[in-house]
């Protein structure tokens, strides 16, 4: 007798991220941390899970989170898990996750392939453009990102995802506390 043939179910693809119709863009945020001594390539998502809404009281705007229960004295209570803000990661990757050497963690090689490596795990997830927020250390240290971010950039582009805005979010002080190096400032 022959052998019994066994019917396979069809693989099913299983799609990661939204459902959206073909050629439309997805966006997400990508947070380029760029220091001198490492660079973080950060994506989250766009939406919130928070809704903030505000509410007029006694003719005086203040936020507040819709999703969070109101206590007995109708303050609003504030239980907030993971980041307050409301935005999940998706992918996160330094420059120290790539190469072996402390030195080379700030380098644009390390910084293009971590680069690479957030925009494969985009791709699965179905995300297809990126919004871009460079980050250099800033406060009373320096102002200037460092030499990864704009490798960084260039691998995200050079890797196929779209890209929307490019911001400087660096934080710059109005006035700032005393910088280190004393009076008479790093002698080299």
């Amino acid at each position: 007798m022959p052998p019994k043939k066994t019917t396979r179910p069809a693989q099913e693809n299983i799609s990661l991220g939204p459902n959206v119709r073909e050629g439309e863009l997805v966006f997400g945020v990508a947070r380029i941390f760029a220091s001198f001594n490492d660079t973080f390539v950060h994506v989250t998502d766009l939406r919130f899970r928070k809704r903030e809404k505000e509410e007029a009281i006694d003719g005086c705007f203040t936020k507040t989170l819709c999703d969070h229960p109101q206590t007995k004295n109708g303050s609003v209570e504030a239980n907030i898990l993971g980041d307050s803000s409301g935005r999940e990661t998706i992918c996160r990757v330094t420059g120290g996750m790539k190469v072996k050497a402390d030195r080379d963690e700030s380098s644009p090689y390390a910084a293009m392939l971590a680069a690479q490596d957030v925009a494969t795990r985009c791709k699965e997830l179905g995300i297809t453009a990126l919004h871009i927020k460079i980050r250099a250390t800033g406060g009373n240290a320096t102002k200037t990102p460092g030499p990864g971010a704009q490798s960084a950039l260039r691998a995200l582009a050079r890797s196929g995802m779209k890209i929307g805005r490019i911001e400087d979010v660096t934080p710059t002080p109005s006035d700032s506390t005393r910088r280190k190096g004393g009076r008479r400032g790093r002698r080299l």
